[in-house]
């Protein structure tokens, strides 16, 4: 029995339409400002997108029906978001951006119905963003979740919250944060998280200042956020107290495919760049895409395009099979991130100076792919997780011989 790989017919034609709105709409603003989402207006420029994406038909892909989404799953999700990613803008513009995507995914299968009108309703129709508040300063929680230091206290009616985050994603101007608090235990214990739910103008939150980075699209930029004694009301907790850590794995899994599929797109922008790029360039009395050296690099990109798309689709596939996906994921996410930065890097090879030149957007490209390889898990703790599991389930296998 063969496996059927083609999208429905209702999904081709929005790839085709999202295609259409990001080289009309989206990639000549991107341009116009080299890829700074901030230069280009910020929350201002993202407003002006996602009407324009409402009009079109093509906004909030992932999102619930019900409030405007058009509701796809992982797999009918992943050319969709990699049309998007053709432009760093696009994302923000479909309203798919990290970390909100995620936080829609999350909030939809935890949220109680309270929690979805006043926090899922407004983050997916994209009146508001929001912020995943997780990682912390040394000696703080950051690609090791347990050494979670940011604590919450029951009080009276509900709990506070004390600590410092770093690299909060989407913090300036988001109109509310998850955050991760410890509840119970120390810090390097196994367990004993919650995630609570916070608007931005509640007494004792801080966004203190931004952390410069290469990358630039991400709206809000990558914050340090303080917490001083944060009172969040029993109703504001986000699922069941202490099992923080395993809400968090309905998010984590996705979050990474849904980072592979956009920065598929612009990883497949540079490509195709270099390959007009050598199909005209004259050079050494022929064009440079007939020369040995440069087929080489044109095969290994389509080589690693291929295959981290391969990979992609078959943890998605998991992931709406009701799985977990923890080793599939994690592969997809470790090989897409290398693929990706050496796909743009060969391009620009390829492009000679005007690969590293503002005329073309490689250099910037560039910028963006490479904190992929740290963003949701650095590959070394990610081959660490995959080698981990596989030598546990040999152990198994040879306890039970």
């Amino acid at each position: 029995m063969s496996i059927d790989l083609a999208y429905r017919a209702e999904v081709v034609e929005l790839v085709a339409k999202t295609e259409a709105f990001i080289a009309e709409h989206v990639l000549p603003v991107e341009n116009e400002f080299r890829g700074d989402i901030t230069a280009a207006g910020g929350d201002d420029i993202r407003r002006e997108l996602n009407a324009k994406a409402k009009a079109a038909g093509v906004f909030a892909p992932h999102a619930p029906v019900e409030f405007g989404g058009l509701g796809l799953n992982m797999s009918e999700r992943a050319p969709v978001f990699e049309a998007a990613g053709a432009s760093t803008f696009g994302p923000v513009a479909l309203h798919i951006g990290a970390p909100d995507e995620g936080n829609v995914h999350m909030l939809a299968h935890i949220a109680d119905d309270r929690q979805r009108q006043l926090y899922l309703e407004p983050l997916a129709t994209g009146e508001v963003r929001s912020a995943f508040a997780m990682t912390e300063p040394s000696p703080g929680a950051g690609a090791d979740p347990n050494a979670l230091n940011t604590t919450a206290v029951r009080v009276d009616g509900g709990w506070k919250i004390n600590g410092q985050k770093r690299f909060i994603t989407g913090a300036d101007g988001a109109g509310f944060y998850i955050i991760m608090a410890r509840t119970a235990g120390e810090a390097g214990d196994r367990g004993g998280a919650t995630m609570f739910l916070a608007p931005q103008d509640r007494d004792g939150i801080s966004v203190d200042r931004h952390i410069h980075t290469t990358d630039k699209s991400m709206i809000g930029g990558h914050c340090e956020v303080t917490f001083t004694d944060l009172f969040v009301p029993e109703n504001d907790v986000l699922g069941a107290v202490d099992e923080g850590y395993r809400y968090a794995q309905v998010r984590l899994g996705p979050a990474r495919m849904t980072h592979v599929m956009r920065w598929m797109g612009s990883a497949v922008r540079a490509h195709k760049i270099a390959l007009d790029y050598v199909d005209q360039r004259q050079g050494f009395g022929g064009r440079l895409g007939d020369l040995g050296m440069i087929q080489q690099q044109v095969a290994d990109n389509e080589i690693d395009l291929a295959a981290a798309r391969a990979l992609l689709i078959r943890a998605c596939w998991e992931l709406d099979e009701g799985g977990h996906a923890s080793d599939a994921t994690s592969i997809a996410k470790t090989f897409g991130a290398e693929a990706f930065s050496r796909v743009v890097d060969r391009s620009m090879q390829m492009c000679g100076g005007l690969g590293v030149s503002e005329d073309l957007p490689l250099a910037r490209l560039a910028n963006e792919l490479r904190p992929f390889r740290i963003y949701d898990g650095p590959s070394e703790v990610h081959r660490w997780a995959i080698a981990k599991r596989a030598v546990g389930r040999a152990r198994k296998l040879r306890t039970a011989e």
